[in-house]
């Protein structure tokens, strides 16, 4: 099967949503794809300081403007994407990413474990691990940064049917791109992460970000990896249903061998 996955790399500039989706618009626009995948937070920067900062800046997840600019770019170019963004709800602000796909639907995950400073702006996400259906019934889970270091959001949406995980980033610890290697080998799995570039800085707070997006296949082998500043888009050919298949050895699958009743949750 013949599918076209593409991983989005920029830098975002703090609060200036229009900038960023501009930035976005200009980046994808003749990039033919089956799905991409953009960073955390994607819209809006990173380096936040109060809610109120998050909160001005923070969207609705159906018809804010990037809602309606993925929308438009998915039905445009017949392709899904996934992006982060901040997401304004009744219970609170959250860590969220949308899967917009091109008939207009819109799906949101909200960020389970978060990250440093992140505990002080937003809500814990309240989605869980879910896994959605893109076009050729390809099936795609999302995760968001520190998710990452938790062995459970990748099982759990491998668990799920997950053939793609979707992994929108803001990275600036030195360890997450090489440990998503080991998630794609120990959940048989293809993984996007989209991470962003660059120095954000707020006030007295900053931090750089490491780049590095890539595409890593099923058996840990690295499809794709930027280096740490390029803004591009890189689109890889890839075959999904390798990643229906977990035997290691005509003796061994990932899933089947699993011994439940002997782990500690």
């Amino acid at each position: 099967m013949r599918f076209k996955v593409g991983v989005c790399q920029f830098n975002p500039e703090l609060f200036n949503v229009s900038r960023n989706l501009a930035k976005m618009e200009s980046l994808l626009s003749d990039v033919s794809a089956d799905l991409i995948v953009l960073p955390e937070l994607a819209a809006s920067g990173y380096v936040f300081r109060s809610k109120a900062e998050v909160s001005s800046c923070a969207e609705q997840p159906q018809n804010g403007p990037t809602a309606q600019l993925f929308k438009a770019l998915a039905k445009q170019n017949k392709t899904s994407y996934v992006v982060g963004f901040a997401e304004k709800a009744k219970a609170g602000l959250y860590n969220s990413s949308m899967l917009v796909n091109p008939d207009g639907k819109i799906n949101i995950y909200r960020k389970t474990h978060l990250f440093f400073e992140e505990k002080k702006w937003f809500m814990p996400g309240d989605t869980g691990f879910k896994v959605f259906t893109i076009k050729g019934s390809i099936k795609v889970g999302l995760m968001i940064c520190f998710d990452w270091i938790f062995p459970e959001s990748a099982r759990s949406l491998a668990l799920a049917g997950a053939q793609i995980v979707a992994h929108s980033a803001n990275l600036v610890l030195p360890w997450c791109q090489q440990a998503m290697i080991t998630r794609s080998l120990e959940n048989r799995i293809f993984s996007v992460t989209s991470n962003r570039t660059g120095l954000e800085k707020n006030g007295t707070s900053k931090l750089k970000f490491t780049g590095m997006s890539q595409i890593i296949d099923p058996t840990g082998k690295i499809v794709s990896r930027m280096n740490e500043t390029e803004e591009y888009v890189v689109v890889k050919e890839i075959n999904p249903l390798k990643a229906d298949d977990k035997n290691v050895t005509e003796y061994n699958n990932l899933f089947t061998d699993r011994r439940t009743e002997l782990y500690l949750s």
